[in-house]
């Protein structure tokens, strides 16, 4: 699994990062979670507001910081 976590590195996009890591961690899972910075990569997806969360290339959350818990149902 690959989740990914669309932002310019704002304190939203940290916290939705951080909320991902708790999840894939309070499920056990396995997961390579990536950011990705870059305008044009966030505009690739189809993105115009961010923090967004993306989970083995869907965009699941665009606009808000997802909770651990919505993360978890997400996955």
């Amino acid at each position: 699994m690959v989740i990914k976590i669309l932002g310019t590195g704002c304190k939203k996009c940290q916290k939705t990062e951080d909320n991902a890591r708790e999840a894939v961690k309070e499920l056990g899972l396995e997961a390579i979670i990536e950011k990705v910075e870059d305008v044009q990569g966030i505009m690739s997806y189809g993105v115009m507001s961010t923090p967004a969360l993306v989970i083995d290339e869907q965009v699941k959350v665009k606009g808000k910081v997802p909770t651990v818990e919505e993360i978890k149902k997400m996955l």
